[in-house]
């Protein structure tokens, strides 16, 4: 049986998705422990993406095989039960036998949310980065539009010993308004280590007039980390949504 779950997380105390030897403060361990007791074998789970120490999701997935057949609402109940509170299963689902939720996906969403307001949200602040230097968006939204499309990001990534490809295609990148707050929608294809992080980063600093729009055109060219700007801190990300084909899907809802 392959079973796929959708899951949401506060990222806050985490260190990260990805399962560390070094630590058992990460989602994939959380989850693999539950589901290794409930299955009374050792499970392994395969998540769509390895999200950052301190970033959220409010739509990762992930599959397991195992031989033994539960029932799905059975494993989502139990789960809810036995995970620590700031983890929950949205749902559980037989899958086909091909489906991997990483390889499968067709697309991802990812959410920035930057704080604006003059009032400090303490109840926010897990989830909102607070930045309140002046920002020119329209010279970021033009930002944006040089870094969409189909290129090499080597620029946008950490990891200096990246030996495979950066080439990911950027759909849209769409900045909102909304309630003291400037929420920056990132769909692709697939992102790099710190890729969304470093393209806020950099889009922050041309909305403080620190970088032209039409520079992100050279900072692609020069496939090289320092030519971006910073990091933007983890709190303010979230994994949205994963998108695949409907053709994965044995159930009548769709994902």
């Amino acid at each position: 049986m392959n079973y796929g779950l959708w899951i949401q997380y506060d990222g806050t105390r985490f260190e990260g998705w990805q399962r560390q030897k070094k630590s058992d403060q990460t989602i994939q361990g959380k989850i693999e422990a539950v589901l290794s007791r409930m299955f009374e074998e050792e499970i392994e789970i395969h998540g769509a993406g390895r999200t950052d120490a301190g970033v959220h999701a409010l739509g990762q997935v992930a599959n397991f095989h195992t031989q033994k057949k539960r029932d799905c609402d059975w494993i989502m109940k139990e789960m809810n039960r036995f995970l620590p509170e700031d983890i929950g299963i949205l749902e559980v689902c037989v899958m086909p036998e091909r489906f991997h939720s990483r390889l499968c996906a067709k697309e991802k969403i990812y959410c920035y949310r930057i704080g604006r307001a003059k009032e400090k949200n303490v109840f926010a602040r897990k989830w909102v980065y607070g930045f309140y230097e002046p920002l020119d968006l329209e010279a970021m939204r033009k930002a944006a539009r040089f870094l969409c499309g189909t290129k090499d990001y080597r620029s946008f990534c950490s990891n200096k010993r990246m030996k495979k490809s950066t080439v990911r295609t950027v759909s849209e990148i769409k900045m909102e308004e909304k309630d003291g707050e400037v929420w920056i929608t990132f769909v692709g294809d697939g992102f790099l280590y710190h890729m969304v992080r470093i393209l806020v980063g950099t889009l922050l600093e041309v909305g403080e007039g620190k970088k032209d729009p039409e520079s992100m055109t050279e900072i692609l060219e020069k496939k090289d980390r320092q030519y971006a700007g910073k990091t933007a801190p983890a709190q303010g990300l979230s994994l949205v949504r994963v998108q695949y084909e409907k053709a994965y899907f044995q159930t009548e809802k769709q994902k």
